[in-house]
């Protein structure tokens, strides 16, 4: 029985079907009836229970001695579970089709047995029941080839599981080279043979191209493109296993760009970043072709060099480094000349232990850094090589600095006063606050011991400050004892890093009123370096000062930067003659030329001169001669405490004892 009822002798097998599906079977069946054909036939038929079940009639002609057909001879199947599994195999195929990505399925030989749509766009490969297809299909060849070639052999002899993924290059039909992302099953009978694999592959082009962009800028300088701090480390730890293994040396340099913050200050970060493009193209063309130069910081390079344990001959390397930095550039017009300071860290063969590499290379390059370190306080624009003293000084420079922390807090830090003496009438126009530091250890520091450190950790800023405030205070409690009359002045060290700060000039007006005293009394004596900055925030500063009435003096004229003509902008009141130009002055009874020349030249711009370290009395004589209008030194007073000054200690007559180059905050 087919269908919901029984058939009726001489009625159609499709009578029970819906009435499309009859009036469909009748033109098949009469179509081929006349052309004598076999016919097939399916149709769904629901039964009495709600369910449907699909039907196939075939049938074959019959024909006789002659070829006419006299009947046809047929059968009907329940081929329900046939037509569900075609319905669902075209649904699945529809849904293939519908996706960008690749669809392959491939014989074990290699022959294509299915490629949906994405096959045929990403990699040319055709689907071999389409019409037209070809029977070898070089796409299909070369994608099989492909995958087999990037899938493990472990997996493809069945060894190590049945799925694999991975990334391959194929060429698509257009013509470009891609990279596919794909994910292939491998299905196999119970024995073990492969029947075929079905391969999912997806364009992972261009998300793979942002990926190692990322990775390239996570290891590398944006500015030069050079590889970074990360990448260098690494590759020094890859560096040092393979020295270990084949018992070769290596050396690292560190290279620091002398300047760089004055040109960006000076001309503009623009210029900066030109600059340190070029000199990272001079420091790659002084090095050997395999050496690794890398960028770790603002104006900081430094350089692998794999197989030189030699420390004579990696100082030479670094020599050539330094000087091919030092070379003269011009960008946007403007001359430069930069330096460098390389410090060289050397591991000699055999030398780098059996400890973790990584560990080793983080040292390598510690040792390397405190090496130039030390060239930038030797002098800069020269090259050292690290040692085990160098360690040492600098363990020390960072107990220093780590007690220098609490220095301030702990009450450690005192001022003493040295008297500035009229070389005309022999008064005291002023007192120089100068910082000593009681160290718990180490007894009373001068500036030269520590302000380094202070810089360099941003304390330069509060010390500073405390320096100008207590040295306030202390003028005004010796003018309240009678030690200092009415007039006499206050000169106060101060840094370029505290001038460059924006809230500097309220700080001191509020030192200045706290204590009553008026703003002509208090002069600022910064480094003569300063004088040559034409930065603008220097320059709003120290206008800021001048506006408030506060004096400015250049401290230790002469001592190696100086710039006559910068002294007709630069905005000071006096200027100090370095202790190196007084010290032989009237040694031999003549006037020293040098000497006049900057009196006279000070005194045209409407500025006093004060000399330093004056020792002697011909010194102080041959000074008064000249026309300097005051000295102050050991010969005129030793620099004292407040709280003694105030107490009766008389000021002035000093031992005559040389005195030391001594600096306020």
């Amino acid at each position: 029985m087919l269908g919901g009822a029984p058939l009726v002798v001489g009625s159609a097998p499709w009578v029970n079907a819906r009435p499309d599906e009859r009036v469909a079977a009748e033109r098949a069946w009469a179509a081929a009836r006349r052309s004598g054909t076999t016919f097939v036939v399916e149709f769904p038929v629901a039964h009495s229970d709600g369910s449907v079940r699909w039907v196939q009639v075939a049938a074959e002609p019959v024909r006789d001695r002659t070829g006419a057909v006299t009947h046809h001879v047929g059968s009907a199947l329940d081929v329900t579970e046939a037509v569900t599994r075609r319905t669902l195999a075209d649904r699945l195929v529809g849904l293939l089709d519908s996706t960008s990505d690749a669809v392959v399925v491939f014989d074990r030989a290699g022959t294509p047995l299915f490629a949906n749509e994405g096959a045929r766009t990403l990699v040319g490969v055709q689907d071999p029941a389409a019409p037209g297809a070809p029977a070898h299909d070089a796409a299909a060849r070369a994608f099989v080839r492909a995958v087999r070639d990037q899938m493990p052999r472990e997996i493809a002899s069945g060894v190590a599981g049945h799925r694999w993924e991975g990334e391959v290059g194929v060429r698509g039909p257009d013509g470009a080279v891609r990279t596919l992302g794909v994910v292939v099953q491998i299905v196999r009978d119970p024995t073990g043979a492969v029947r075929h694999y079905s391969a999912i592959a997806r364009d992972v082009t261009e998300a793979t191209a942002v990926r190692r962009e990322l990775q390239h800028q996570a290891t590398h300088d944006a500015l030069t493109g050079l590889p970074n701090r990360v990448s260098f480390l690494r590759t020094t730890a890859e560096a040092i296993e393979r020295a270990r293994t084949m018992r070769k040396g290596l050396a690292v340099l560190f290279v620091d760009v002398d300047g760089l913050k004055q040109v960006n200050d000076g001309i503009g970060h623009a210029v900066g970043d030109q600059l340190i493009v070029h000199v990272a193209r001079r420091i790659a063309a002084a090095t050997r072709p395999h050496d690794v130069v890398a960028r770790i910081g603002g104006d900081e390079f430094v350089v692998l060099a794999e197989g030189l344990g030699d420390a004579e001959v990696a100082m030479e390397v670094a020599e050539r480094v330094r000087a091919a930095v030092a070379g003269e550039v011009v960008l946007q017009g403007v001359e430069i000349v930069p330096g460098a300071s390389v410090g060289v860290a050397v591991a000699a063969p055999g030398s780098l232990g059996a400890g973790a590499a990584t560990d080793a290379a983080l040292e390598m390059l510690r040792h390397a850094d405190t090496a130039m370190y030390r060239a930038k306080q030797r002098g800069k624009g020269r090259c050292e090589l690290w040692s085990e003293e160098m360690q040492r000084h600098a363990r020390e420079r960072a107990a220093l600095a780590g007690r220098l922390e609490r220095a301030l807090a702990l009450d450690e830090l005192r001022l003493e006063y040295q008297p500035v003496v009229s070389t005309q009438t022999g008064r005291i126009v002023a007192v120089e606050a100068l910082l000593r530091w009681h160290h718990p250890e180490r007894g009373v520091l001068t500036p030269p011991a520590f302000l380094a450190l202070a810089e360099e950790s941003g304390l330069i800023g509060p010390i500073g400050d405390w320096v100008v405030r207590t040295a306030c205070a202390d003028l005004r409690a010796l003018r309240d004892a009678g030690t200092l009359d009415a007039t006499t002045g206050l000169h106060v060290n101060v840094s370029r890093r505290q001038l460059a700060d924006a809230a500097f000039v309220e700080r001191v007006r509020t030192s200045l009123n706290a204590e009553g005293l008026e703003p002509r009394l208090l002069g600022l004596e910064v480094p003569e370096a300063v004088s040559l900055d034409d930065s603008a925030a220097l320059a709003r500063t120290l206008g800021a000062l001048a506006r408030l009435g506060v004096r400015i003096g250049i401290d230790d004229f002469g001592s190696g930067y100086s710039s006559l003509s910068s002294l007709r902008t630069f905005p000071a009141d006096y200027l100090k003659l370095d202790g190196a130009l007084v010290r032989e002055l009237g040694a031999d009874g003549g006037d020293d030329p040098i000497v006049r020349s900057v009196v006279q030249l000070a005194h045209s711009l409407d500025m006093e001169v004060v000399a330093e370290w004056v020792t002697s009395e011909d010194q102080l004589h041959r000074l008064r001669l000249l026309g300097c209008d005051a000295a102050q030194g050991h010969l005129l007073g030793a620099p004292a405490p407040a709280a003694r000054l105030a107490s009766g200690s008389r000021l002035g007559g000093g031992t005559g004892a040389r005195e030391e180059g001594q600096h306020g905050g």
